[in-house]
């Protein structure tokens, strides 16, 4: 048994049981994003979070111990992504990505925005010309230093 055995578990579980990312994240006690982040094996719960996932989704002590471990974090099986979805982004990182570097390094100075000290926030944007997805994205500004 590993951590993606106990991915698809949770996700067998909460397909079975008709759950909701957001209901299941006012449980564990987390935002959402961060809540999916953590169901699909890329973050670390702590123990109360892990014995709320054991209750939801009927985990094992074994299962529930992997959900307290470290992660191998990224969770793409390719280097291009072929999700329609996920490929967008990609998409949209090799169209603006040069503009977004150019844009923070113009605000900040040189150094990168952290995927650690990171917040993440979905919604659904109502459109009378057909709903938008809205993702607004925060991390904190790490200055490269001088030595």
């Amino acid at each position: 048994m590993d951590r993606h055995d106990v991915t698809k578990k949770i996700i067998s579980a909460k397909v079975a049981k008709k759950m909701r990312w957001a209901d299941i994240a006012e449980k564990i006690g987390q935002s959402k994003e961060w809540t999916t982040a953590a169901m699909l094996g890329q973050m670390t719960l702590d123990a109360k979070q892990a014995a709320v996932a054991k209750e939801l989704f009927g985990l094992t002590d074994e299962e529930t111990a992997w959900l307290q471990i470290v992660p191998y974090k990224g969770s793409l099986p390719t280097a291009v992504p072929t999700d329609p979805l996920i490929y967008r982004w990609y998409e949209i990182v090799n169209v603006y990505g040069a503009t977004i570097k150019e844009l923070i390094h113009e605000e900040f100075g040189d150094g990168i925005m952290s995927a650690i000290d990171f917040s993440m926030d979905i919604q659904r944007e109502a459109d009378p010309k057909g709903d938008r997805v809205q993702v607004v994205l925060s991390g904190k500004f790490l200055p490269y230093k001088s030595y």
